[in-house]
C-alpha cells in the first residue's frame, strides 16, 4: 500500500558536477543510486510487500539515471516505469514579471519549480490516478541525498492507524540549522504550515533564527495519504494551493551581469497547510543526513559510518547519533579535490578542520577537535599516526 519517491532531479553543480547528485558514490563503487534501490530491494525481502518505488527527475536528470539503474540495479525493473518527470516553468524578469528571454542559452530561461512540484506531476502525469487504482494509498517522499530517509515500518504504522493525510518529519533545529525552514501554526486556524527563510522579512530574521522559539525545522521527509491528496486536489483544480517563494538569481547563475530574474517556487513540506489533521513527528537527527557540500560526502565516506548490506547507512554505535563536524577551506569546494585528499580515520573525531592543501597518508587518526593549517600554496604531507586534541601548522 506504500510508494517511496525519492527527488532526484537536482545536479551537484555547487561541487563541481554536471551528473545527477545521486551518482556521487558513498563507497568505491556504490553510489547514492545504488543505496537506495538496496533499500527498496530489501524492504521488499523483509516485508514480502511489493513497495513501490518512484524518481521525481528533471530533464537534467533524467538520462543518468536511467541508464544508471539499467545498468547497475537491473533487478530494481525498468527505469521508465519509476520515473515521475518534473515540470519547468520561465524564470521571470525582474522588473516586468515577464518571461525572460535569454538567445544565447533558450534553456537557461526555463527552471525546475521546487519539490512542491511533486504534487501536481503525481496528478498531472496520471501517476496518483494510476497508483490509487493499484491499491497504493500512503507516499513517503524524501530527497534523494538524504541516506537517513528510509521508510521506516513504525513511522508508517503511526501515520496509517492515525489515518493522518499528511506528516512531516522535523527535527529540533541547532545553531548550524537556524537558516532552515521552521514549523508555526498559523493564528487563525491553528493549522501547521512551514516557514522558509525566503518568506521572512528583515525585521523578523533574528526571531526566525532563533533555534529556542522556533525549536523544529523540516527535514524533508514527507508522509502523504495518496487517497487524501487526490480530494484536496479535486477541489482547487488539481493543484495545491502553496505559498510562492521568489527567488532573486540572474538568469546565467554562473554570469552575474546577466537579466536580474526571479525563479518562483514552492516548497513541498509547505502543503501541511493545505490538510485537516496534518501532523508533525520529531524524529532522530539520524533520519536527516543530507549531501549539501564536500565536506558532508567526505564525513559519509569515513569509517563514522557503515553501509548495511540493505542499504542502510548509520553512524557506527559507538558515536552516539553524533557525526563528527569537518569544516574545509576554499581548496575543496569540488568533489574532484577529495579525490587526492585522503580518508582519515574520523571514528573518534568531534572536529576536524583544514586550511590549505594537503594529503592525507594511509594510517592517519583523528581524535578530539584537531584543526591544520597549512598557509603555503604547497601541498604538504599528513604523515601516518594519531592526531589528537591539536592544533597542526605545516
Amino acid at each position: 500500500k506504500t510508494v517511496v519517491i525519492k527527488l532526484n532531479g537536482g545536479l551537484g553543480t555547487s561541487m563541481g558536477l554536471e551528473k545527477v547528485k545521486s551518482l556521487l558514490e558513498v563507497r568505491p563503487g556504490v553510489a547514492f543510486l545504488d543505496l537506495m534501490a538496496r533499500q527498496i530491494l530489501s524492504l521488499r525481502a523483509d516485508t514480502g510487500a511489493q513497495v513501490r518505488f518512484l524518481l521525481m527527475n528533471s530533464k537534467s536528470s533524467s538520462d543518468d539515471t536511467q541508464s544508471y539503474l539499467t545498468k547497475a540495479v537491473p533487478e530494481i525493473g525498468d527505469p521508465s516505469e519509476l520515473e515521475l518527470l518534473q515540470n519547468w516553468v520561465p524564470k521571470l524578469v525582474r522588473e516586468t514579471l515577464e518571461p525572460v528571454r535569454h538567445s544565447d542559452n533558450p534553456e537557461l530561461e526555463w527552471c525546475p519549480p521546487g519539490h512542491a512540484d511533486v504534487y501536481p506531476t503525481l496528478e498531472g502525469s496520471g501517476w496518483l490516478d494510476r497508483l490509487l487504482g493499484d491499491g497504493v494509498k500512503y507516499a513517503f517522499i524524501s530527497n534523494s541525498d538524504n541516506l537517513g530517509a528510509v521508510l521506516d515500518p513504525t513511522l508508517l504504522s503511526y501515520f496509517a492507524k492515525g489515518d493522518l493525510p499528511f506528516l512531516m518529519e522535523v527535527t529540533r533545529r541547532t545553531e548550524a540549522d537556524k537558516k532552515g525552514g521552521h514549523l508555526a501554526t498559523r493564528k487563525e486556524d491553528g493549522r501547521l504550515l512551514l516557514r522558509e527563510v525566503a518568506q521572512c522579512p528583515d525585521p523578523d530574521l533574528a526571531t526566525f533564527q532563533d533555534v529556542e522559539r522556533h525549536q523544529f525545522f523540516n527535514t524533508n521527509n514527507i508522509w502523504v495519504n495518496l487517497e487524501k491528496l487526490k480530494t484536496v486536489m479535486s477541489s482547487s483544480g488539481g493543484v495545491l494551493e502553496l505559498p510562492v517563494i521568489q527567488n532573486a538569481k540572474t538568469v546565467d547563475p554562473r554570469d552575474s551581469s546577466s537579466a536580474a530574474i526571479f525563479q518562483l517556487e514552492q516548497a513541498m513540506g509547505s502543503a501541511i497547510e493545505c490538510f485537516d489533521g496534518a501532523a508533525a513527528v520529531n524524529v532522530p537527527r539520524s533520519r536527516f543526513a543530507p549531501v549539501k557540500g564536500t565536506s558532508d560526502l567526505f564525513i559519509l565516506r569515513s569509517d563514522a559510518y557503515q553501509v548495511g548490506e540493505d542499504g542502510r547507512v548509520q553512524l557506527v554505535d559507538s558515536r552516539h547519533g553524533e557525526p563528527p563536524v569537518v569544516n574545509f577551506s576554499s581548496e575543496y569546494k569540488l568533489v574532484d579535490s577529495l579525490e587526492n585528499l585522503g580518508q582519515p580515520s574520523l571514528l573518534e573525531a568531534d572536529l576536524l578542520e583544514i586550511s590549505g592543501p594537503v594529503v592525507f597518508a594511509e594510517g592517519v587518526v583523528i581524535r578530539g577537535e584537531v584543526r591544520i593549517l597549512n598557509d603555503s600554496s604547497e601541498v604538504k604531507i599528513i604523515a601516518p599516526g594519531v592526531y589528537s586534541d591539536q592544533t597542526l601548522s605545516l
